[in-house]
């Protein structure tokens, strides 16, 4: 059977983990990666593969991996499903996701492509069990805590920041679905703490939630990838009241959006052309194999 060619776009820890997802899936071979610089400075897991700098330079590319910062996958996106490629992303700024989704469905449709967005585990696979838990209470309420653990895009949005030479952002879950950020800096030379913690703040990634600014002499001394979640839903079943359903994971966070994103670049070869996200789409056609014999084995 043919095999799935992935092009993997971002080489930061997202990226690494998703080219070991690709290796360990026997559906996919890996078409390239594509880097800014290209294959300058080449790391030695990458040897034996394309390293490149636009993914042009690849070929018979059937779906590109987009493994870089949230902020710029719209751009990667756009310039990438013209070529005739899919595209699958991990965007993670919740409030954006709808108006993101409505802008790609438009080049989706005349490019005869698919993006699959927002596909990490949260949003992502968490969606897809918030989603089932509503279906089984309809009515009732559900809360998402995260943590404790590192969060990859609000750690990236505050590396961004000037005089912030590297950082990561904690998640501490306070009940209830609300959390507090503790986030961690190496400060440029000159860089003042109360500047850039003003800046933090004002972000949306952080403007929404309790947030407290540090500065470090290391990030690497305090670095940790782990991470988790508790999904609650309490509602009603019918008319039936006290229905309780949660979710419990604790993960390596870029390890497992690495895996996401592999299983639905899968996904995005079985649908018809346009934008989705996770919910929207058969958990079945991220599985590699026949639908028959996964069906037989799975329910």
């Amino acid at each position: 059977m043919k095999k799935i060619r992935a092009a993997v776009v971002g080489y930061g820890n997202i990226g690494k983990f998703t080219v070991e997802a690709l290796e360990a899936a026997t559906d996919f071979e890996i078409a390239g990666i594509v880097r800014r610089n290209g294959s300058e400075n080449k790391p030695a897991e990458l040897a034996a593969y394309d390293v490149v700098k636009d993914i042009k330079e690849l070929k018979d590319v059937d779906v590109a991996i987009l493994a870089t910062p949230t902020r710029s996958c719209e751009e990667y996106a756009k310039q990438i499903l013209p070529l005739g490629i899919n595209t699958v992303d991990s965007f993670d700024i919740h409030t954006n996701i709808r108006g993101y989704r409505e802008r790609l469905m438009e080049l989706n449709k005349q490019t005869g492509t698919v993006s699959i967005i927002a596909a990490g585990w949260d949003p992502g696979s968490d969606s897809i069990v918030r989603t089932l838990m509503q279906s089984l209470a309809p009515k009732g309420l559900s809360y998402t805590n995260f943590g404790p653990g590192m969060s990859m895009g609000h750690s990236v949005c505050v590396r961004s920041k000037a005089g912030v030479k590297n950082a990561l952002s904690m998640t501490i879950p306070l009940g209830e679905g609300i959390h507090r950020r503790m986030v961690y800096v190496e400060l440029e030379d000159g860089a003042k703490l109360d500047e850039v913690t003003a800046a933090i703040k004002a972000d949306p990634y952080f403007a929404n939630d309790e947030t407290h600014v540090f500065a470090v002499e290391s990030v690497d001394a305090v670095k940790d990838m782990g991470h988790g979640v508790h999904l609650v839903r309490k509602g009603v079943s019918g008319k039936t009241q006290n229905q309780r359903f949660e979710f419990n994971m604790s993960i390596n966070n870029p390890a497992l959006t690495a895996q996401v994103l592999v299983n639905v670049a899968r996904a995005s070869l079985r649908q018809q052309p346009g934008c989705y996200t996770m919910i929207e789409i058969p958990v079945i056609d991220m599985l590699p194999g026949e639908r028959a014999d996964l069906i037989e084995h799975l329910v």
